[in-house]
């Protein structure tokens, strides 16, 4: 989803360490807050960041040092969140969304990390190319079931 008017934006990128993923739910927690949402609102946005922060930090880059950005986006009362990062990107997108497919089962990864970004968000789009890395749209319009 782009957004045409952009009342409010911004950036972050961090080191794809799975300590950063904390820190990446609170930087966008406070972004969001601006659009006044109720505690069920922004703690669905945190728990969708958390898993697309962890799906780069550990399907992206694995073992390898990366950068993972983030990007948000405000129009109206509508927030988009854009996780990006140039990792080792995904082979077969169509499987990759199926609930309960992981490509870290020695992990223990459960597969549900699109899943829970797409339950907890109004949309959710992934384009992922092999050797480049991924991109993960989220969106969430505030008050829309209020």
């Amino acid at each position: 989803m782009e957004l045409k008017n952009i009342d409010n934006k911004m950036h972050l990128e961090f080191m794809s360490k799975s300590t950063n993923e904390g820190f990446a739910r609170a930087v966008v927690a406070a972004f969001a807050a601006q659009l006044d949402p109720t505690l069920e609102e922004l703690a669905d946005i945190k728990t969708a960041v958390s898993e697309g922060v962890t799906n780069a930090i550990i399907h992206g880059y694995g073992t390898s040092a990366g950068t993972v950005h983030i990007d948000g986006e405000i129009s109206g009362k509508t927030l988009v969140i854009i996780i990006t990062d140039y990792g080792k990107g995904i082979d077969d997108l169509s499987q990759a969304v199926q609930p309960l497919f992981t490509s870290a089962p020695e992990m223990e990864r459960s597969g549900m990390g699109f899943t829970v970004m797409e339950t907890f968000m109004d949309s959710m789009d992934v384009e992922s190319t092999p050797g480049v890395g991924t991109t993960v749209r989220l969106s969430k319009t505030i008050g829309k079931n209020h």
